[in-house]
């Protein structure tokens, strides 16, 4: 179903339906949005805009808090849903849900913090600081994370006075409608957020839509690069695009192996590989100690416990999020063994859990020519090299840039990683993946526009505005003018 203007509805479109990767269950069914369908969301929104932009910051801060008092209450729920269709384990839907709720405090500390407002008298009345929404927004989802990623658009969007059209990914329509429906609980008035439903077609319908004033959006380099082109000098379209990376994990100077192939295991292999911060290249010196880490990655890879969302007990990782989704890691995979790549431990479907389950990957592909290309999977790349010059110069040799780590014992060697590494999350002896919804998002390059998400998302959804101001007008000297 669509939410247009308050109003549950069918879409127009072809029939579209989501599915359980662990089982091919049915999840949700339903219709796309057309382009008349997406031109009734965008009027919707553009129609409730000046109202919502309007009402006192408090009063929209309520009806944010009634949303996660409504995720609170649902949080079983909601989880259990992001799990069905995503493939994650239990805990790692209920980790999802947990962040969903945890963006409510973070985005309002982060709007005060970065917008603000404050006024000074001056001897003509008062000079005033504030920020002011920027109109309609397109929300664009992703399936790896359905709830929490487009909720940290959504929610310092609405805080700050804007409208919305969401369209979720056609993987995971069911979070998308569970997402609106906790809107409308919460009392969000009708056209203030719109959600349709649909793929390529319905996406493209939205950014033509003449009626837009930003994209936020989620996803693969290709398509932020298509969003980023198409409104090139469209200067008052705001754009916030995050767009993966293919990220460096350096081991260096780790005395305890097991522990530096446990921080890589983490990085490259959590959810199935399925996030855009998954370390995707291990960079490691030639020689024993780069050999120890190899072998324990190794062993630690084939004693993963993978399994359905509701195995018990739970995995470490599920499958991806689809077969096809499989398909194109053990793809790449093949491609790199062509070009001269040797298979230490190569992913593999676990047969007897379904086509979309893969036990993970340790790719060598020292000297070798691969391109530099985000494997959304359980795949990791070695890469062998003799210094720590050559470990950073291997780190920067992308195109991308949003995370970087370094397993190190030695604090001389992190200090000087984190000022030479190009990426906006740089790491030390933790996973790549780590990072916190109360800080930064983002980085350089074909990442995206350096931090368009988590804590700095206040930024794209307000704009400042300077005034000065008096309550009547006063006969100014004009010089020459009696």
């Amino acid at each position: 179903m669509l939410l247009i203007d308050g109003q549950w509805r069918a879409g127009k479109g072809a029939d579209m339906h989501s599915e359980n990767p662990a089982d091919g269950s049915r999840v949700w069914s339903g219709k796309a949005a057309t382009a008349d369908d997406v031109d009734a969301a965008f009027k919707a929104a553009r129609a409730a805009f000046p109202a919502w932009g309007r009402c006192l910051y408090p009063e929209r801060v309520a009806i944010v808090e009634a949303y996660q008092a409504y995720l609170e209450a649902n949080k079983d729920a909601l989880a259990e849903l992001i799990s069905r269709e995503t493939g994650k384990p239990r805990w790692e839907g209920l980790a999802e849900a947990g962040a969903m709720i945890g963006k409510i405090a973070i985005s309002k500390t982060a709007y005060a913090e970065r917008t603000g407002e404050h006024a000074s008298d001056t001897a003509f009345g008062y000079a005033a600081l504030a920020h002011k929404p920027l109109g309609v927004m397109f929300v664009l989802g992703p399936y790896n994370f359905p709830g929490h990623l487009p909720n940290g658009h959504i929610v310092p969007a609405l805080l700050a006075g804007n409208t919305i059209v969401f369209k979720p990914s056609e993987m995971t329509p069911a979070v998308g409608e569970f997402m609106a429906k906790a809107w409308e609980a919460a009392g969000l008035p009708k056209g203030v957020l719109n959600l349709v439903q649909g793929a390529r077609e319905t996406g493209a319908a939205a950014l033509d839509h003449a009626d837009l004033d930003g994209v936020l959006f989620t996803g693969s380099w290709g398509t932020g690069k298509f969003i980023h082109e198409k409104f090139a000098g469209r200067t008052g379209i705001q754009l916030a695009l995050e767009m993966g990376g293919n990220n460096p994990l350096v081991i260096w100077d780790a005395a305890d192996a097991e522990a530096a192939a446990r921080v890589a295991v983490h990085s490259a292999y959590i959810t199935a590989g399925q996030r855009c911060s998954c370390a995707r290249r291990l960079i490691l010196p030639e020689g024993a100690a780069g050999d120890a880490v190899v072998e324990a990655i190794d062993r630690i890879a084939g004693q993963l416990s993978i399994g359905r969302w509701d195995a018990d007990p739970e995995p470490f990782i599920g499958p991806l999020v689809s077969a096809q989704a499989a398909r194109g890691v053990l793809a790449a995979q093949d491609d790199l063994l062509s070009r001269g790549a040797k298979a230490i431990r190569k992913a593999v479907t676990v047969a007897e859990l379904g086509e979309a389950f893969l036990r993970p990957g340790l790719i060598d592909v020292t000297g070798v020519d691969v391109p530099d290309e985000e494997v959304f999977g359980p795949l990791i790349q070695i890469v062998r090299v003799a210094s720590f010059d050559d470990a950073i110069a291997a780190a920067n040799d992308t195109a991308y840039g949003l995370s970087a780590g370094l397993v190190s014992d030695d604090e001389a060697l992190w200090e000087r990683f984190w000022v030479e590494a190009r990426a906006g999350i740089v790491n030390w002896n933790r996973p790549t993946c780590g990072a916190a919804s109360n800080m930064p998002f983002g980085g350089p390059g074909q990442s995206g526009n350096l931090r368009p998400s988590a804590f700095y998302a206040a930024d794209y959804c307000a704009y400042p505005v300077a005034t000065q101001a008096q309550s009547k007008a006063e006969r100014m000297p004009v010089k020459g003018v009696d």
